[in-house]
């Protein structure tokens, strides 16, 4: 990359093989990115959706098959009404606005996160946005809303313990593989790579049993102005990685250790 050239610049574009195929992002940073350039809240949010148009197509652009974007916590409900009001209102314009959008890229949308507790016109325009895209085969968008990790999990053990006092399952038959298999993200890769923006060094609720493997990259850029630089970034600091998945490194010198 020659001086002065930002990653966003585009001169080298990752290999296939250098590019995680999930990555999962918690969108933080709305809210300080609106207080330090003294607009509402809602302002930030607003941008914030912005930063999510922009982010799926960049996904896209660089190979990215599964995508998944944090954008509704089950401890969100604990802000205030009005906030909630409008981030419920984000969540149907963009259905609205963009679905038609990700249908014609090839994207598939799918929602995690629990649904018996959301209103009915909510459920029926997550459903609407599932049904609409399940056949698509380009990379893959996963919105998380209304959605925590304590209660994905919960909810697949009440889920095992129900069919191991029915007599469907025995409960040595209960492994890593059946939890996985009930999980909001069955028949989905784990993420490689999760990137969190605004500088905060938390996973808050996020993936706790898919991420077990995850590489973590915390950056600083407030949700609102994270741009295909910005990813790009985070996609070079996972290539400088070493994923070992508990085993050890390939020794430089081969005859180091030999017996």
């Amino acid at each position: 990359m020659s001086a002065g050239q930002r990653p966003g610049d585009h001169a080298q574009v990752p290999s296939q093989a250098q590019v995680p195929s999930h990555v999962a992002v918690i969108m933080d940073g709305n809210g300080r990115w609106a207080q330090l350039r003294g607009f509402p809240r809602q302002e930030g949010h607003r941008r914030g959706l912005e930063a999510l148009r922009r982010t799926v197509k960049n996904a896209a652009d660089l190979g990215i098959e599964f995508l998944t974007l944090y954008s509704f916590s089950t401890e969100n409900w604990r802000r205030p009404a009005t906030e909630v009001s409008f981030l419920m209102g984000l969540l149907r314009r963009f259905v609205e606005k963009d679905l038609a959008e990700l249908d014609a890229s090839n994207v598939r949308v799918r929602i995690i996160g629990g649904r018996s507790d959301l209103a009915p016109d909510l459920r029926m325009l997550v459903e609407h946005a599932e049904a609409m895209t399940r056949d698509n085969t380009g990379m893959t968008l996963v919105i998380a809303f209304n959605y925590g990790s304590r209660d994905e999990i919960t909810r697949v053990a009440r889920q095992l313990a129900a069919d191991a006092a029915a007599g469907r399952i025995a409960p040595d038959a209960i492994d890593e593989a059946a939890i996985s298999a009930r999980l909001d993200t069955a028949e989905m890769p784990d993420p490689q790579l999760v990137i969190r923006t605004s500088g905060e060094t938390r996973i808050s609720n996020f993936l706790l049993w898919q991420a077990a493997y995850a590489e973590f990259v915390f950056t600083p850029v407030l949700w609102p102005d994270f741009d295909r630089a910005a990813l790009e970034e985070a996609l070079a600091e996972y290539r400088r990685r070493e994923r070992r998945f508990g085993g050890l490194s390939e020794p430089t010198d081969r005859s180091v250790g030999a017996a």
